[in-house]
């Protein structure tokens, strides 16, 4: 089970707040279904249930607003 922690930028979210796993630059990108990880709350950070793979906004990064 992987233990990375990726920092994304405010560019690379998927939609609204979320980041999909795995991510086009897992070298096994096809090793589990895609899932999409919220960043919204507190932290702006979350693991995917599969992989253990951390997402976290960037320092100084914003989240978009909806609407």
């Amino acid at each position: 089970m992987s233990q990375a922690v990726i920092e994304v930028s405010a560019q690379d979210l998927q939609g609204p707040g979320v980041i999909a796993c795995p991510n086009p630059k897992m070298a096994l990108w096809s090793s589990h279904p895609k899932v999409y990880i919220d960043l919204t709350h507190e932290g702006h950070s979350g693991r995917c249930p599969y992989c253990g793979t951390e997402y976290k906004l960037k320092a100084g990064e914003a989240l978009p607003h909806g609407h």
